[in-house]
């Protein structure tokens, strides 16, 4: 997909940026949103981290798309995370495909697309090139870092790297490192990318193809473990497509197999292939454990932020038991954290959907952080 740089708002850091692979971007672009006002104390400021299949356009109209923002459910105003209160940033992603520097990219040394030649990057290079976005932006501290997903993975990341950057943290449906079952998910993913014919070793853009099915296919993948067998029984059952008998064909005869072909189909002409398989492999790295000796409180252990740690009874991919292991570390080095787990059917997605207590507590939590976090500057 081909974005029109007119549309959106980009910053062009010319320093280079060491990534953890050991290779260097010489230089990088982020793109970036921003909803409210920032006020003059500069301590209303939210960086809202996106999950996977998202982009800077976290609420309002993505001029990109012509859809609604991703997250329209909890940011603008009077809502939890409320505009006409907070002044929020969200980036694109190192590695994403909105704009900010990945597969989709000029290399400025060949004046060709990058593809695959893109260095690989992890969560770790995604938030310290959006630290230096807020630097650019001229904000030292936000009033909180919030996001769900591999956003969540985003906030618990700048929470370890950056302790004295952010006030509060409200990271969502996350885990502190991926399990094998995340992996094998996103090595699926990947595979069904790779094995069409169309992704030419990741030349499709240079080649006028695009790998659609491929791309269908991991989105349909993933779009399962979003969701919950609770939500799904519920959404579908063994519906039919049409009234009447099966058809005795390899069409979709059920209704929950025309709603992810429809998902797998409306992701391929907003999203790019190689990005998918930047950020998977991103997610799949994500290891605070590792990070930190195996010890995952020495993460946190210079930690004086307020958490508000979230999870949904029925998500399987992030389930409360990663949340609760978070929770355990940040309560062993004595960190205010507090915890709730949102139960509905909706599983894993539940965090981008209307979920009146989810969006009750993080109103709540940050409400009551905003007027420590002014007391404090006082």
């Amino acid at each position: 997909m081909i974005i029109d740089k007119n549309k959106i708002k980009i910053v062009d850091f010319k320093k280079p940026l060491q990534l953890e692979s050991g290779q260097t971007l010489d230089g990088f672009t982020i793109a970036y949103e921003t909803f409210g006002a920032l006020n003059k104390n500069k301590d209303n400021a939210i960086l809202v981290f996106h999950a996977l299949s998202g982009d800077q356009f976290a609420t309002g109209i993505n001029p990109i798309t012509n859809k609604e923002g991703w997250w329209v459910t909890a940011i603008g105003p009077d809502k939890a995370v409320d505009t006409n209160k907070y002044f929020i940033i969200c980036a694109n992603v190192l590695g994403g495909c909105m704009g900010t520097s990945g597969p989709t990219s000029i290399n400025s040394k060949t004046n060709e697309l990058y593809g695959t030649t893109f260095p690989l990057v992890t969560i770790k290079d995604m938030v310290n090139a959006q630290v230096l976005l807020l630097d650019h932006l001229n904000i030292e501290k936000t009033l909180c870092v919030l996001g769900g997903s591999m956003g969540g993975m985003q906030v618990l990341q700048f929470c370890s790297t950056y302790p004295d950057r952010t006030y509060s943290a409200i990271p969502v449906a996350c885990t502190a490192s991926h399990s094998a079952q995340n992996i094998a998910f996103n090595e699926l993913a990947r595979q069904a990318i790779m094995a069409d014919p169309d992704w030419s070793n990741g030349e499709y853009v240079k080649l006028k193809k695009n790998p659609r099915n491929g791309l269908s296919i991991a989105r349909m993948a993933g779009h399962i473990s979003y969701l919950s067998e609770e939500g799904l029984q519920e959404r579908f059952g063994r519906k039919l497509q049409k009234k009447g008998d099966f058809k005795f064909s390899f069409d979709a005869d059920f209704q929950v197999e025309s709603y992810l072909k429809y998902q797998g189909n409306a992701f391929v002409d907003r999203f790019d292939a190689n990005s998918y398989l930047y950020l998977t492999r991103a997610m799949d790295y994500f290891d605070l454990y590792r990070e930190n000796d195996g010890v995952l409180a020495n993460a946190f252990k210079f930690t004086k932020i307020k958490y508000c740690l979230i999870s949904f009874s029925t998500d399987w991919l992030y389930p409360t038991a990663e949340s609760k292991k978070v929770l355990i570390a940040l309560n062993s080095v004595g960190a205010d954290v507090s915890f709730v787990e949102v139960v509905t059917n909706n599983g894993h997605d539940a965090f981008l959907l209307d979920e009146p207590e989810f969006l009750r507590s993080v109103k709540g939590f940050l409400d009551s952080a905003y007027e420590s976090f002014k007391i404090s500057k006082q």
